[in-house]
């Protein structure tokens, strides 16, 4: 927007805009936090106003929160609150006034390290660094585990006694780290990237002992938040002695509220380890004799069904339908092997009366043509050929001389 202004005056709307320009593009005013008791407050259908002013002078400014961003809010502007205000200046032309347009509001004792808290845990959890999907396994007998705390802390001690007096074989990797302060953050990543890079651990202690809460802050900064959750090794968080989780917890792939907690967690103890192969031996032995005994039962029930069933009996009987049916099955067979020899016989003798050499031992001959005929009639013969004259011994070769129609 371009003002042309003249040397005279400048009309309402000219300078008002002109402020709406200069108080709109401020980079402070567009993203401004103030703290104040709230005054006044009046709900309309457009919105919430309310008036925000110092308790200790007369300063006051005026607010609103849209409809929309009203549910958003932390903290409802109720008259009498003191309140902590995330808003930017807007102008309101028709009455030449200026009002802070209302994105947050939280009580004035949590402060804005509450409200950053929030904002990146909601977007940690958007991105899915909370959910139990990608939570990592954590071995049952680990022999190698890496702790990253304070080498000076109670923590160091209590983590190396409970892990020697549980699992008295442990190997473990030390990383030390500041867990405490503004140089906490980065040490702590740089311990977790030594873990990382050594390779051998199979298990990450992450721990520090109990604290105030601004002493536990290091925990709920994203860079350490980030490489817990981005580390490969499965991370076991035992962070002070606080209620209140904090984003390293949440990211943690286990998590417990003290350091001894942690070791205890890591490894199982060796006695109660005994305990339970103890267990599982006198478990295993009832078992097995409990089975021994159901079998033994269920063999002698089974006996006592064999001496009720006779089967001695049930033998002799099929025995005995056996040999009947042996015999029924013997005189059938004979029956129909006799039929069988009848038959042959008729055939036998059937075939013989038809055969030719039969009728040639009576006396009868069978005359065939030069070309292996029989002829059946002397209209097949001609005078001069010659014929064959099969005898029942013998053949005789004549010669047609003469042939008479009978």
């Amino acid at each position: 927007m371009i003002f042309n202004f003249s040397n005279t005056a400048f009309s309402v709307t000219e300078l008002t805009d002109y402020l709406k320009l200069l108080l709109e593009q401020d980079e402070i005013l567009r993203q401004v936090w103030v703290t104040g008791e709230v005054s006044s407050a009046n709900h309309h259908q457009s919105g919430l106003f309310f008036t925000l002013k110092d308790t200790d002078s007369t300063a006051s400014i005026k607010c609103v929160s849209w409809k929309s961003q009203i549910a958003k809010l932390a903290q409802m502007p109720v008259a009498g609150e003191q309140l902590i205000i995330l808003g930017s200046i807007r102008i309101y032309p028709q009455r030449g006034e200026y009002q802070l347009t209302v994105w947050q509001a939280l009580p004035a004792g949590v402060g804005l390290q509450a409200l950053r808290y929030q904002q990146l845990k909601n977007r940690l959890q958007a991105e899915g660094l909370f959910d139990t999907e990608r939570k990592k396994y954590i071995p049952p007998h680990p022999q190698i585990i890496a702790v990253v705390t304070s080498p000076t802390a109670a923590a160091w001690g209590d983590i190396q006694k409970t892990l020697k007096h549980r699992y008295p074989s442990l190997h473990i990797l030390f990383s030390p780290a500041t867990v405490q302060g503004e140089q906490a953050p980065a040490s702590i990543v740089k311990a977790i990237e030594r873990v990382k890079k050594d390779g051998r651990a199979e298990v990450l202690i992450l721990s520090r002992g109990g604290g105030a809460v601004e002493e536990l802050a290091c925990f709920n900064d994203e860079r350490v938040v980030m490489a817990v959750a981005n580390c490969p090794i499965p991370v076991i968080t035992g962070i002070g002695h606080q209620r209140d989780e904090s984003l390293t917890d949440l990211v943690a792939d286990s998590c417990v509220h003290t350091p001894t907690a942690a070791a205890e967690t890591v490894v199982p103890s060796l006695s109660d380890l005994q305990i339970q192969h103890q267990q599982r031996i006198t478990d295993l032995c009832t078992a097995v004799n409990s089975s021994l005994a159901a079998r033994e039962k269920q063999l002698q029930g089974l006996k006592h069904r064999l001496r009720q069933l006779r089967l001695d009996r049930q033998v002799e009987q099929e025995k005995d339908k056996l040999s009947w049916q042996q015999r029924q099955l013997l005189q059938v067979t004979t029956g129909k092997l006799q039929q069988a020899n009848q038959l042959l016989e008729m055939l036998r003798q059937k075939l013989a009366s038809i055969d030719p050499k039969s009728v040639l031992q009576r006396g009868y001959a069978v005359v065939i043509t030069e070309n292996g005929v029989i002829p059946r009639s002397v209209s097949e013969l001609t005078i001069g050929e010659n014929l064959v004259i099969q005898l029942a011994q013998g053949q005789v070769t004549v010669k047609v001389i003469e042939v008479t129609e009978g």
